[in-house]
């Protein structure tokens, strides 16, 4: 009777008041456990990314930025470049500029007129690749001025007199130009060439 009255208190406290393992420790199920590491990792990487795509979007504009700039200035410096070399063309292939530079030495007409032409057509040949940097109707103009003083020029001499000396074609060309529009060609090329330098500054 005594050994019953023991044990009863003895299960009735094991049984109401010690708690269970699993109430203290809970232990989630795999499928539970894969889910929180799954998340974890997702956070983790979402994080990351957030990180790097802050840093390269910060520093991007002064790397990126500056090449471009940089080409940008190059490229606008070449054309500036071939505008002035251009115009600079056109002035030292204007007949009355042309004549100035070319003494006569009493030299034969033909020999002159040979002479200013193979002058205009080297000038024109080592400025011949400032035409990438300008525009088709820039390049056109410059070549049209070209082609029209070496007409100019063949055309007077052709109206001289045999025997004409290199003074009268040159006093020719110069009539010619102070008494026709076309002489002064190079003066609307020279213009022409200007405005599309001014439009790059």
């Amino acid at each position: 009777m005594n050994a019953s009255v023991v044990k009863t208190p003895l299960t009735k406290y094991s049984h109401h008041c010690v708690p269970s393992y699993k109430a203290i420790f809970y232990m989630p199920s795999n499928e539970k456990l894969i889910e929180i590491l799954v998340g974890f990792a997702v956070a983790i990487i979402a994080g990351w990314l957030f990180y790097w795509y802050s840093n390269r979007k910060q520093s991007s504009p002064a790397t990126n930025s500056q090449p471009i700039n940089g080409d940008i200035s190059e490229s606008k410096k070449l054309q500036l470049q071939a505008y002035e070399r251009l115009t600079l063309l056109a002035d030292r292939i204007a007949l009355p500029n042309l004549i100035a530079r070319f003494p006569h030495d009493g030299n034969s007409a033909a020999n002159y007129q040979l002479s200013l032409l193979k002058n205009i057509r080297d000038e024109f040949d080592y400025n011949i690749t400032q035409q990438i940097y300008v525009t088709p109707e820039s390049w056109q103009a410059v070549k049209k001025l070209k082609e029209k003083n070496m007409l100019i020029i063949n055309q007077v001499a052709q109206s001289l007199p045999p025997g004409a000396t290199a003074l009268d074609l040159s006093r020719s060309i110069l009539h010619f130009c102070m008494n026709d529009e076309k002489g002064s060609l190079h003066e609307l090329v020279s213009e022409a060439l200007s405005h599309e330098a001014r439009k790059l500054m």
